[in-house]
């Protein structure tokens, strides 16, 4: 089994674990009735999806410490291995009030460019050589395609609705945008698992991604920004001064009772 299995078996977890987190910040705060549901039952999704994943890696280490639980309650920052566009808080200032300032088309334009990339990862896992995560994926491909519909169809609102609803979504566009180079920087562990037939490589499907994000900006009568400057390196473990703050929220309760059951 290829050296990095484990690392990108966290890596894919860590990116559900986080953005799950994230998006269950909006409970009871979401703009309407039926969107506050909506996230609460994508983070579900995704936590579940980490879940499972976490319970592959305890099965892969066979050491009979490793559970669920400890790889996410209890590892560190430099320990995740998710992409930092998945830690950003729901604003586009870079530094959001104390008070946890939310904006939704932040949200939405997150969701899109994270769930257009997975809906194209989890159908390529499918065809892992690793039986339980080509399991995994055809799961989890399923509940991508969902959220990929769900935000999809609010940056066409948002982006093609009022002057301020289309200003809010061309501003989160323009702030998200470039941490998604991120998605197409290859590291040791993709590059390890690729060759082994584990994993699939991002790179090759970036083309088909840009056309599904190209797509859809267009329709939402939204420009897409010039790429450039610099690449996000979360998935190596150098992560923004956000995740932090996620972490210290998700986690203070099982670090207060660490011997808890429940």
């Amino acid at each position: 089994m290829a050296a990095h299995f484990q690392d990108y078996l966290l890596h894919l977890a860590d990116n559900a674990l986080i953005l799950g987190q994230r998006n269950a910040q909006w409970c009871g705060h979401g703009p309407v009735l039926e969107e506050d549901l909506a996230l609460a039952n994508n983070s579900l999704d995704l936590i579940g999806q980490a879940r499972l994943l976490y319970q592959h890696v305890a099965t892969v280490r066979k050491d009979g410490k490793t559970s669920e639980d400890l790889l996410a309650y209890f590892r560190d920052v430099p320990d995740f291995k998710n992409y930092t566009l998945l830690e950003l808080p729901h604003s586009t200032a870079l530094a959001p009030t104390a008070s946890g300032e939310r904006d939704y088309a932040v949200t939405i334009g997150r969701n899109f460019l994270y769930s257009a990339l997975m809906v194209l990862v989890w159908d390529g896992l499918r065809a892992s050589s690793d039986a339980q995560l080509a399991a995994i994926a055809s799961k989890s491909l399923k509940e991508a395609q969902y959220h990929l519909r769900h935000a999809h169809d609010w940056l066409l609102r948002l982006g093609d609705g009022t002057d301020t609803s289309h200003a809010k979504m061309q501003a989160a566009i323009d702030h998200l945008m470039p941490y998604t180079q991120e998605f197409w920087t290859a590291s040791p562990m993709e590059t390890d698992v690729v060759k082994t037939g584990l994993g699939v490589d991002t790179g090759a499907l970036q083309a088909h991604w840009n056309a599904l994000v190209d797509e859809a900006l267009a329709a939402a009568t939204l420009k897409r920004p010039a790429e450039g400057g610099f690449v996000s390196t979360g998935k190596t473990g150098v992560h923004s001064e956000h995740l932090g703050f996620v972490l210290a929220e998700m986690q203070s309760l099982a670090r207060a009772h660490p011997e808890a059951v429940w």
